[in-house]
């Protein structure tokens, strides 16, 4: 009977101890790190903001879509929709982030811009974890693609 309490006062303990989620929740078979990383991307390479510099609309190459609270890092993205109606120029405005690549130095990601027909670049970025924050070390970006 001794065990049973004891048993029983480690488990309330314990239970009481965990964290509550996020409000980021991780995409489907993805880190919980990944909107941050991308948000580091979006705010130190791309310099969006919520005020001045205010975000493309944002896509995700393939199936990978995670969600993302993005004002939690101080952005406003809005998702990439091919068929809005008005000018066709407008639709081919976005930025892109593939699945994040973690390893022991941090994440690799691939994004893309496009500010509009024949007007694009492609990088690929290195991010590493700090004290307080993913960042994206100066040069840590380089160009994969232009058109």
């Amino acid at each position: 009977m001794r065990v049973l309490s004891a048993l029983l006062a480690s488990t309330a303990l314990l239970g009481g101890c965990a964290t509550p989620p996020a409000p980021d929740g991780p995409p489907t078979g993805g880190n919980s790190n990944d909107c941050a990383v991308i948000a580091a991307i979006a705010r130190e390479h791309y310099r969006f903001n919520s005020t001045d510099n205010r975000p493309l609309p944002i896509r995700f190459e393939g199936d990978y879509a995670p969600r993302c609270d993005w004002s939690r890092y101080g952005l406003a993205f809005q998702p990439y929709d091919p068929d809005q109606p008005g000018d066709p120029r407008e639709r081919v405005r976005w930025v892109s982030f593939a699945r994040p690549v973690y390893d022991g130095r941090g994440a690799v990601v691939e994004t893309s811009i496009m500010h509009g027909p024949l007007a694009g670049m492609g990088y690929e970025c290195r991010v590493v974890s700090g004290i307080a924050a993913w960042t994206v070390p100066e040069g840590a970006c380089r160009n994969t693609w232009v058109s």
